[in-house]
């Protein structure tokens, strides 16, 4: 099974260092699930600048543990500067709760 994660710029910034890993991974955890339910509370509460804010804010640690989901967070930072109805972007941001969870359940897997 593919991992939905990456350690490979983890390691570059790390230099290998596995406490530093395990810091990065730990922060991870505990930044990314509210960050995401904060982006999705933002979504379906019509408040689209908020939903910017965190997605801008959870795109470096995406890119850090190599989940490919730029272009869907990009969506909806592009998303939240038009006046566009909420329902048009709920199967992007499906999307990218799907990943980012099962993201997590692989390194809670890996680092536990």
């Amino acid at each position: 099974m593919n991992k939905r994660y990456s350690l490979k710029n983890v390691n570059e910034l790390s230099g290998g260092d596995n406490e530093f890993i395990a810091v990065l991974v730990q922060t991870f955890l505990e930044e990314i699930p509210p960050d995401l339910d904060s982006m999705v509370q933002a979504v379906h509460s019509d408040n689209p600048q908020m939903a910017y804010q965190y997605a801008h804010k959870m795109k470096p640690n995406l890119q850090l543990f190599d989940i490919d989901l730029l272009k869907e967070i990009k969506q909806i930072e592009a998303w939240s500067k038009t006046k566009k109805e909420k329902e048009q972007i709920f199967p992007v941001l499906d999307h990218i709760v799907a990943i980012v969870k099962e993201a997590l359940d692989d390194l809670k897997v890996d680092f536990s």
